[in-house]
């Protein structure tokens, strides 16, 4: 019999990739036993993987090691209510020789515990803490299709679409904030046939459910205390999380007035905002200090000061997390932060230079550190589809024809000469 993944030609029709997977899928559920219809979450999860072009002979990349993975799972939220994980799923994991795993949003093992022999058996795969199993770097698995999905899944045996993975079972269930719903991680419970069990999924669930409810008992409103957090990383307008939990939408100015106050916590003058905000004198100080009035009353008298113009609280944001793990060298985990450029609609010279620090910075870290998953995502980005350097070191590392073929497009469109006369 021919083997359906040698028949499974690099660059094939996306349907008959999946064609191929469900003649696999028979193949290994026949033998023994009646084969079942392919389920719907499965089909779909293999059409995204082969979309992706996941190799089924491939093995996960450890993408955090050492001082990197340490630094990521201590500021990461789950780490708060991994004592709750190991209380409730950390018996049930050692006796059955089962194991606890943890990712992340984006399919990164944070944790992987249980029973020894069964934690070395996983290793051969790289079911590791720091591995990236997304699906789509490693296809069809229960952590990396829960993520995919945000709802919970369970995989049993040659569902898995790579083919060391095929032994094994695994369920997994989305985490998310209780405050603003956002998606934190998964929680995966993965072994032998002993899974195989509906009881499984819904063990894995209601863990997940109780670590949600112990999150938010862990960080109530009234305790989140008197900072504020922003986010300004891929969005034209900030939004703001208050201590109180409340969650503002900020105009294009208020949002650039926010990024450059809480990078100086000294306070800027009046003169100085000017210098930061426009290219020309044409905006008086008369508008300015309206501008500010009007965010006094977004914030709160008691947020924004005047004599200089200065924050009285503490302001953390998106775009100081990067800049912390970049400047620790934790670069994996600023790349997980990265959602795209400062306020990329902003003009104001101040914080087009900041954008461009920002995205020169970590596209400069990416490429030396040559990951090719993550130069993958920042390739495949809205601003990394046009940036020749970085597909230039993708191609150094995963030379595969669409990266080639992307390579020297981009390679032709920067090379020609400017046309004003074209159309």
């Amino acid at each position: 019999m021919t083997d359906p993944w040698v028949a499974l030609e690099p660059g094939a029709d996306p349907s008959e990739r999946v064609r191929v997977l469900r003649r696999a899928h028979d193949r290994f559920t026949a033998a023994g036993t009646v084969a079942r219809p392919v389920r719907p979450v499965v089909a779909d999860s293999w059409r995204r993987s082969a979309g992706a072009h996941v190799d089924p002979d491939s093995a996960a990349s450890v993408e955090l090691t050492d001082g990197d993975l340490g630094a990521y799972r201590a500021e990461h939220p789950l780490s708060r209510v991994m004592p709750l994980f190991r209380e409730l799923m950390g018996t049930f994991a050692t006796d059955g020789e089962h194991l606890l795993a943890v990712c992340d949003a984006h399919g990164r093992l944070l944790w992987v515990e249980g029973h020894p022999a069964t934690r070395r058996r996983a290793g051969g795969m790289n079911f590791v803490p720091g591995a990236r199993w997304s699906e789509s770097a490693m296809g069809t698995n229960a952590p990396g299709t829960a993520v995919a999905v945000d709802r919970p899944v369970q995989v049993f045996a040659a569902e898995h679409f790579i083919r060391s993975v095929q032994p094994w079972t695994c369920a997994a269930a989305p985490v998310h904030d209780p405050r603003s719903g956002r998606l934190l991680g998964a929680v995966d419970i993965t072994g032998g046939d002993g899974l195989a069990h509906p009881h499984s999924l819904a063990f894995v669930q209601a863990v997940a459910r109780a670590a949600e409810s112990q999150l938010a008992l862990l960080t109530p409103p009234a305790a989140a205390g008197p900072g504020l957090r922003l986010s300004v990383l891929g969005r034209d307008e900030a939004l703001l999380l208050t201590g109180g939990g409340h969650k503002i939408r900020l105009s294009r100015r208020h949002s650039e007035l926010l990024v450059l106050l809480s990078r100086h916590p000294e306070g800027l003058t009046g003169d100085e905002l000017l210098c930061f905000l426009y290219e020309d004198e044409s905006v008086t100080p008369v508008t300015l200090r309206a501008e500010l009035a009007r965010l006094r009353r977004v914030l709160g008298p008691d947020v924004l000061t005047s004599r200089p113009y200065r924050l009285a609280v503490p302001v953390d944001s998106d775009l100081a997390t990067v800049e912390r793990r970049l400047g620790s060298g934790a670069v994996t985990a600023a790349a997980s932060a990265y959602q795209g450029p400062l306020l990329p609609a902003s003009q104001a010279p101040a914080v087009a230079r900041m954008r461009r620090g920002l995205a020169d910075g970590l596209r400069a870290a990416l490429i030396a550190r040559g990951d090719p998953d993550l130069l993958t995502d920042w390739a495949h980005a809205p601003w990394g589809e046009d940036d020749l350097a970085v597909w230039q070191a993708l191609a150094a590392v995963r030379p595969t024809p669409p990266v080639l073929a992307r390579l020297a497009a981009l390679d032709e469109e920067q090379r020609a000469p400017d046309d004003p006369y074209a159309t």
